[in-house]
């Protein structure tokens, strides 16, 4: 173990806090019960319980009061960090789930955010996750583990210290995270006014203008400019490899998941596709479960299509590209919702598809609209990136900050402080004079 500040020691958790203890109180007393489900991962949300009388939860639970520091045991719960500190339960005390473990301060110069904090370090969750034992599925940090686990402890004061420095600290933390938690919802409202602009044509107002093109944009229907390829209603036999399947359930919003994976025999294909092959550029619709997802198609290699989803093959006179954005803007979304028809799942019918409308300016300006549609959406694109990489800067952050704390480097140490040491010696001789409680015997509150 490295070399630790001055007036530091080495210690295990079991020098300075009790493991699982007993306690008993009146049954009529009211407490928090608080369930597995309730009990927080992130570092500073606060543990949730439900208030409930001590004789209903008091057998094989977990038992705890204010001031105590529970986490799960069990996985993945453990590796999840599901940990808190105990505050505010009624009169103090409360049951929880038998996969927590209780550590209780054994001195009030332990701080139990200190050891809150040693619970949601790294070192601890990867070090307790391999030492689980148990059948799969049912793994649990034992006991021995957890009391013998070695920490670097600094004098009570600088304790308290780091306590506050860490609510400072994470608290920051938290705001940064809610404000880029808040930016994938700002870049898909973006996303949808975009579409929106370009539709209502005033994405290319000025554009018309400057071209000399006519401000009036007329409507066209679906089965005028498009021909529908349509192998709804019929099921294909489906073996582990061969030629893809593509089904309503690859279609996302804007693009083709190759997941799941599926797949018609080759020699099946040719009775297979029948109505018509798709290609590179067309447009596909989802029509049911999901309604209303629209991709491109971008898949070079042979591929059979069924079940839920239309090819759209757009005439010459319909950029494919202008048309996908027409069928994804709020405006055509909102329309095939109102002539969907289903109770519990919404559906279209491939005759009503066929009578809805889309505006049809010059393909000029189609061309104009994606172009200023795929360069907004580019930069759209890039802005999420850089927050998917600021985010996992932010979730390292937290690690970081604890890591500082357990090396001394998170506030300064008082040479005027009492060494550790002495707070360890205390604690020893506490316990050593304190008799063991007896079975039975109920506290009072």
């Amino acid at each position: 173990m490295s070399e630790l500040p001055e007036g530091w020691a080495h210690a295990c958790i079991s020098d300075l806090a009790d493991i699982n203890p007993k306690q008993d109180f009146d049954d009529h007393l009211p407490a928090g019960f608080v369930p597995m489900s309730h009990a927080p991962t992130n570092f500073r949300d606060k543990l949730r319980f439900d208030e409930r009388n001590w004789g209903e939860i008091k057998k094989a639970y977990t038992t705890f009061k204010d001031g105590d520091v529970i986490f799960a045991k069990v996985t993945p719960c453990f590796e999840n960090g599901k940990a808190a500190l105990v505050e505010g339960l009624p009169n103090g005390i409360g049951a929880g789930s038998s996969e927590f473990f209780v550590l209780r301060p054994s001195s009030e110069g332990v701080s139990a955010k200190y050891l809150l904090a040693l619970i949601k370090s790294r070192e601890f969750m990867l070090e307790g996750a391999a030492n689980m034992t148990g059948a799969v599925g049912l793994r649990r940090v034992p006991r021995q583990f957890v009391g013998g686990f070695a920490l670097p402890v600094p004098p009570a004061a600088e304790q308290t210290r780091i306590a506050q420095k860490l609510d400072e600290l994470l608290a920051q933390v938290d705001t940064l995270k809610a404000r880029i938690d808040a930016i994938p919802t700002l870049l898909k409202r973006f996303r949808q006014s975009v579409l929106a602009t370009a539709v209502s044509g005033r994405l290319t107002e000025a554009w018309r203008a400057q071209s000399g093109q006519p401000n009036e944009i007329s409507n066209c229907k679906l089965e005028t400019i498009a021909r529908f390829i349509d192998y709804r209603g019929k099921t294909p036999t489906k073996v582990e490899s061969g030629i893809p399947l593509i089904t309503a359930k690859n279609i996302r919003k804007g693009y083709i998941s190759r997941e799941p994976r599926e797949y018609i025999r080759p020699e099946d294909y040719d009775s297979w596709m029948t109505r018509g092959i798709p290609n590179v550029g067309d447009v596909l619709i989802t029509t049911e479960a999901p309604l209303g997802n629209v991709a491109t198609i971008d898949i070079h290699e042979k591929f059979a299509l069924a079940q839920r989803a239309i090819c759209l093959q757009f005439t010459e006179e319909i950029n494919s590209k202008f048309a996908a954005i027409e069928l994804q803007s709020p405006q055509f979304q909102e329309k095939l919702l109102e002539k969907a028809t289903g109770t519990t799942v919404k559906g279209i019918k491939a005759s009503v598809l066929k009578k809805m409308d889309i505006a049809c300016p010059s393909l000029a300006e189609q061309t104009e609209i994606v172009r200023r549609v795929e360069q907004l959406f580019a930069f759209a694109d890039q802005l999420e990136a850089k927050v998917a990489s600021a985010k996992s800067r932010i979730d390292h952050l937290t690690q970081s900050i604890l890591a500082k704390a357990f090396r001394g480097e998170l506030v300064p140490q008082d040479p005027n402080d009492e060494p550790a040491s002495v707070l360890l010696e205390r604690i020893q001789a506490q316990r050593a004079a304190t008799p063991k409680a007896k079975r039975g015997r109920k506290a009072s509150v």
